[in-house]
């Protein structure tokens, strides 16, 4: 699945280094688009038995969507196929895979919401923190180890399931207790264990390589897995699509709940609530995909606005155009949209030239991908669309080649395209190896004192622009054989998006530090 960034245009007052990523040639995957990111197929499920995807199943109330164990044995199937096909890999050997840890807020016994690590959920679909998984590359078996629990825990936690209890909730071939590990790996009498090592490059950080008691036992080659299930990763299968679908879909309606909720006055987190409680209550989406960026006037023009230093606290002023970029996350599989648009439901013509220049880059690539594209290439058309957008409405002069060949484009954009999207936000590990070099940006301010950049700039104009934000249009698509499909269905064009506002105007809305009800404004 991919994210398509349609381009995030920065009218802001300060500066900006965060370098400009781009993505391998799209293949079959579903993306995100700031533009969008990009699919071109799916697997079937021919090989699971239908009795499968009948048995056990995870759903959070009958509104929700039910999700089959059997989705994760198909995703352990196809990773056996991969490493069957490498010649590196000997075929008695197992892959071992250590789950998430459940860790308490620094010294206290209190501890954030366990959420899974993203390829042990990829692989058994479990809920439950300090498990370890086996398969084996030959036979295919599965195998999940669970903590062994202490009596009391049953006091304060509840019901402590038995091993059969977790074999038939996971739909795995055996259970024993995380302390059995190295004597259950023993019987089996394995080549070597197969453990995860890479890097993730967009964060720097390494993936948690598994570690047990008596692992030195054992021959470990930790450099063959990553590259396999990152790959397997990337493309989905039709269960996982449907699970990208449902939550895809309750976070396009959250998006659609705060346009017409969304008051003159009220706090950028507010809105955040807004969202985060549409797609809890009504999708089941416990987890975010990420922090909500709530971004209203020039903090619209901050790429990830609403960290712990600024946390969507500004006051939404009258006409302050937002930029909200928020998504929910199900089963530990996410969604990734951003809506941008005025708070009192008009656009200005200044509001209007922007964010169409934004829209027109979107749609240009959603029409242009297929199977087969150069990703690079889909982000030059974008960067093409939006720079001859900006100077047919006067923000910009001359030639377009030549602005291409100064890269001005990232002047206005400073990110790249788009991003694989599945178990993670940003999936399956950053900035791939075979890549081009990422070029440099130049915020407006450099752009302004550069000659090469800042004849194209008319700057008496680009100054009535100043402090009014950024646009960011993100969808989720998924690029088939048969073409892309849209899984972000929100309001797009200016006329849609004033007309849902308009109707939630006549909705009367709590604010609370207005101390009163506020309908049309």
């Amino acid at each position: 699945m991919v994210i398509l960034k349609s381009v995030h245009f920065l009218f802001n007052n300060g500066s900006w280094n965060k370098p400009l990523k781009l993505l391998r040639s799209i293949r079959s995957s579903v993306f995100h688009f700031e533009f969008t990111r990009i699919s071109t197929r799916t697997i079937t499920t021919t090989a699971i038995k239908m009795s499968q995807l009948r048995s056990a199943y995870y759903s959070l109330g009958e509104h929700t969507l039910s999700v089959p164990a059997a989705l994760f044995a198909l995703n352990r199937q196809r990773l056996v196929e991969r490493l069957q096909n490498n010649p590196k890999i000997n075929r008695n050997s197992v892959v071992i895979l250590q789950g998430g840890s459940d860790e308490s807020r620094y010294c206290s016994d209190v501890g954030p919401v366990f959420r899974q690590e993203s390829y042990f959920h990829w692989s058994f679909g479990v809920l439950e923190p300090d498990c370890f998984g086996c398969i084996g590359v030959g036979d295919g078996r599965s195998i999940l180890f669970v903590p062994r629990l202490p009596d009391e825990y049953a006091v304060w936690m509840g019901k402590i399931p038995t091993l059969d209890d977790y074999k038939q909730r996971y739909d795995v071939d055996s259970v024993f207790y995380v302390d059995q590990v190295a004597e259950q790996l023993k019987n089996l009498k394995p080549h070597s264990l197969l453990t995860l090592n890479g890097t993730n490059s967009d964060s720097g950080k390494t993936c948690r390589e598994a570690v047990f008691d008596g692992i030195s036992e054992f021959k470990v080659e930790s450099g063959l897995l990553h590259a396999e299930i990152a790959e397997c990763r990337v493309i989905k299968t039709e269960m996982e699509m449907q699970v990208l679908r449902y939550v895809c879909d309750i976070s396009a309606k959250a998006h659609v709940e705060v346009m017409k909720k969304i008051r003159s006055g009220m706090k950028e987190y507010q809105c955040e609530a807004i969202f985060t409680n549409y797609c809890y209550y009504n999708g089941g989406c416990r987890h975010s995909s990420y922090t909500c960026i709530c971004g209203s006037g020039n903090n619209g023009s901050v790429l990830h606005y609403g960290h712990a230093g600024a946390p969507n606290d500004k006051t939404i002023n009258d006409g302050d155009m937002c930029l909200f970029d928020m998504g929910g996350e199900y089963y530990c599989y996410t969604s990734d949209i951003t809506c941008s648009f005025p708070s009192n439901g008009k656009f200005t013509r200044e509001q209007k030239i922007v964010y169409n220049a934004v829209l027109e880059a979107n749609q240009a690539v959603f029409k242009a991908i297929k199977p087969g594209v150069c990703w690079v290439d889909m982000h030059v058309l974008a960067n093409r669309v939006m720079l001859t957008y900006l100077r047919d409405n006067g923000i910009l002069q001359g030639d377009i080649d030549a602005m291409m060949k100064a890269n001005l484009a990232a002047t206005f954009q400073p990110h790249g395209l788009g991003h694989f999207m599945g178990c993670d936000v940003h999936d399956v590990g950053g900035y791939l190896e075979g890549c081009p070099e990422r070029p440099k940006i130049a915020l407006l301010d450099k752009a302004l004192a550069d000659p090469t950049l800042s004849k194209f700039l008319n700057s008496d104009v680009i100054q009535k622009f100043r402090g009014t934000g950024g646009v960011r249009i993100e969808d989720d698509i998924h690029v088939t054989e048969n073409g892309a499909e849209l899984l972000s269905r929100v309001p797009r064009s200016v006329e849609e998006i004033e007309a849902v506002m308009a109707e939630g105007q006549k909705q009367e809305v709590i604010v609370p530090q207005l101390c009163k009800s506020v309908g049309k404004q």
